[in-house]
């Protein structure tokens, strides 16, 4: 395994059930992403992305295959790590269609809270979620609470809480399907700045029209295989 490799899945395959009843989810995926790259999976509902995404952030068991995560064989027909809570603290950020901001807490006790959960200090923790909200251009709303951010600034303050344990994998399911295009836009050129600045390889699960001509690479997921295709690359 490269160490340079962001995310690498060999012959990935799941199946619920048993006997006569066996449903094939994944059907034997490949899919390589590199560190700093944003790669869009697309494809119809039951196709197998959800199912995906949840063997790649260590959420379900697959039946057998390979997954790893930079240099680090996670699966290899069984979980080769034994907390599986920490690996996806440490090492697997989420990003979901909603915020999921806790709304008692205010922006950087939203972000900063992550880390320290991690054993990182207090100072520490605040400092990189301030840090990532400066770069995510919503600084000057640190101390404000979820309820008084607009909808493309929950999103941004959930970009910074996936990234501020500076893990190699982002995985972010439909980010942008409640947002207007500009916004959407938007969301998705900061997922393209943060991968390069912080050596991530991003997966972004989408339906959204609006945003997948910007990847420059795209897997196709249907019936539970992936084809990979050249994506336009539109990001302005």
């Amino acid at each position: 395994m490269a160490e340079n490799t962001g995310i690498r899945i060999t012959d990935l395959r799941k199946q619920y059930g048993s006997g006569g009843s066996v449903v094939e989810a994944l059907k034997g995926v490949d899919l390589q992403v590199e560190p700093g790259e944003v790669v869009g999976l697309i494809g119809p509902s039951g196709s197998g992305k959800s199912t995906l995404l949840k063997c790649l952030g260590a959420v379900i068991e697959p039946t057998s295959g390979q997954m790893a995560l930079r240099s680090e064989l996670i699966y290899d027909g069984a979980w080769l790590v034994s907390d599986l809570r920490a690996l996806r603290r440490d090492k697997i950020g989420f990003v979901f269609q909603a915020p999921y901001l806790i709304p008692f807490l205010d922006v950087i006790d939203n972000i900063a809270l992550v880390p320290m959960l991690a054993g990182v200090s207090n100072t520490e923790s605040r400092n990189r979620a301030l840090e990532l909200l400066e770069a995510l251009d919503v600084g000057h709303r640190a101390k404000a609470f979820p309820s008084q951010l607009s909808g493309g600034e929950q999103q941004r303050v959930s970009i910074a809480r996936a990234l501020v344990n500076r893990p190699p994998v982002v995985l972010a399911d439909e980010p942008t399907a409640p947002l207007d295009s500009e916004r959407a836009l938007s969301v998705i050129r900061m997922l393209n700045q943060m991968a390069v600045q912080y050596q991530a390889a991003v997966i972004v699960v989408t339906h959204d029209e609006k945003i997948i001509p910007t990847f420059k690479r795209i897997y196709r997921i249907r019936d539970g295989r992936t084809v990979e295709e050249a994506g336009e690359g539109r990001l302005c």
